[in-house]
């Protein structure tokens, strides 16, 4: 029996174990924000690995954004040492999820398990968006290592925080303490949920900013009195409207990104705050009439990699500066909150091509190469780590992520660590692997 046959047993007898370690990781509500039940999720994991002969460690990330004694910032990092010298070959999932929302037909943290799909259905908060990547490449991991136990260099597993609100919580501080400098970790795998024939080579840039107007405070029965910073920025919004949108449109790039949309320049206007603050929940209070002296809006603005960031704020203080000079009394305030570089793998890095032979070998035909249109952790790797030979590669629909009655196949999470475990045997096996042939899996 080859080692890719030894692999596709090891998994396919491994099916209820990956639906109970999905089942239970959707059951720990790790909600962000205020970042619920980190250190929980860690120890299950810590506990399970520890058991397979993984050395684990805890990591809080002590000062990073929202990390407290409240709700602090637990990162899981497990290694498991080959008999032989040889590359390290790293699997990083965030544990954090985000907010439940409106909408939903099932229990969010129920993990409900509907075989009557193709190929079965677990639902939940962050099934897609990647409890279901990260328990495939912990089978992965493991169905690999009972196949090939005399295996070359290490696999490292990583389940960190806060990816869903920038990941400085979590792969951030792991990369500023060198874990994914490349004379440690040469191999990085995303298991996002980009599905499972698509290899994610980057992603496009983003710059957070928020803009404030000023106005002065009055009596909302003669606001001839004061100035209303909501007014200004109305004046701000229809100036965005009316010159920063086509600008936008006609920004396209060569990059793969998906969906197609998503392959130009794009904003949202993330939230907008002015005058009297909300009410409180259940209050019947009626507002007090006050003209607004502050209003803040928060720009998310993506950018390609043909962009400069630069240019890209530029625009923005252009933007404003004409609306100056059409509003006498325009004042406002500029404030970067956070800015990531665009980055995108070469197709010709080890693990892009080791993960699109796999993908051959397993699926039966030839991967696809995307790039996403939101941020993922591999800027920290990046651009923190130094370590370009990083991808996505994991099971679910990316439109998933975040919605009501999310959800994640189990077949597809079963194909994918079926890929993820090949991988591994590319790179680490001690002899060649026969994977040419695509497999017949029940």
């Amino acid at each position: 029996m080859t080692l890719a046959d030894r692999i596709q047993t090891e998994i396919a007898a491994r099916r209820a174990d990956l639906i109970a370690l999905t089942q239970d990781l959707i059951r720990i509500p790790t909600l962000n924000p205020p970042g619920q039940h980190y250190r929980d999720i860690c120890d299950y994991l810590a506990a399970r690995l520890t058991g397979r002969g993984f050395q684990t460690e805890l990591i809080r990330a002590h000062g990073s954004p929202g990390d407290s004694d409240a709700y602090p910032r637990w990162n899981l990092v497990a290694r498991h040492q080959g008999a032989l010298p040889g590359d390290c070959v790293h699997f990083n999932s965030h544990h954090d999820v985000v907010e439940v929302g409106h909408g939903w037909t099932r229990d969010p943290f129920g993990a409900a398990l509907d075989e009557t799909t193709p190929g079965g259905r677990i639902y939940g908060r962050g099934a897609c968006d990647m409890k279901g990547g990260l328990a495939a490449s912990v089978i992965a991991a493991e169905a690999f290592i009972a196949a090939c136990p005399d295996y070359r260099g290490a696999i490292e597993i990583s389940a960190t925080a806060d990816e869903e609100s920038g990941g400085y919580g979590g792969v951030a501080y792991l990369a500023g303490q060198g874990r994914f400098a490349p004379d440690r970790v040469q191999h990085v795998i995303i298991p996002e949920p980009l599905h499972k024939d698509q290899i994610c080579l980057g992603h496009r840039g983003v710059w957070w900013a928020e803009v404030e107007t000023h106005g002065r405070i009055a009596h909302g029965s003669m606001p001839f009195l004061g100035d209303s910073a909501i007014r200004h920025m109305g004046a701000v919004l229809a100036e965005i409207e009316a010159t920063l949108y086509p600008l936008l449109a006609g920004k396209t790039t060569a990059m793969p990104v998906i969906p197609e949309g998503a392959r130009q320049s794009t904003l949202n206007i993330n939230a907008i705050h002015g005058g009297e603050p909300d009410r409180a929940p259940g209050s019947t209070a009626l507002p007090v009439p006050c003209v607004a002296d502050r209003c803040r809006i928060v720009l998310d603005r993506r950018f390609l990699i043909e962009e400069d960031v630069a240019e890209v704020k530029r625009e923005v203080t252009a933007l404003l500066a004409r609306v100056k000079a059409r509003r006498p009394s325009f004042s406002y305030e500029i404030r970067d909150l956070f800015e990531v570089q665009p980055t995108m793998t070469d197709r010709d890095a080890p693990i892009v091509r080791s993960t699109a032979a796999a993908i051959e070998a397993v699926l039966g035909r030839e991967a696809r190469y995307v790039v996403s249109p939101g941020t993922y952790d591999q800027k920290h790797i990046d651009r923190i780590g130094r370590l370009k030979n990083c991808i996505a590669y994991g099971p679910g629909e990316l439109a998933l992520a975040h919605q009501p009655d999310e959800w994640v196949g189990v077949q597809d999470m079963a194909d994918s660590a079926r890929v993820m475990a090949l991988v591994l045997a590319e790179l680490l096996a001690p002899g060649p692997v026969d994977n040419a042939a695509p497999f017949s899996f029940g």
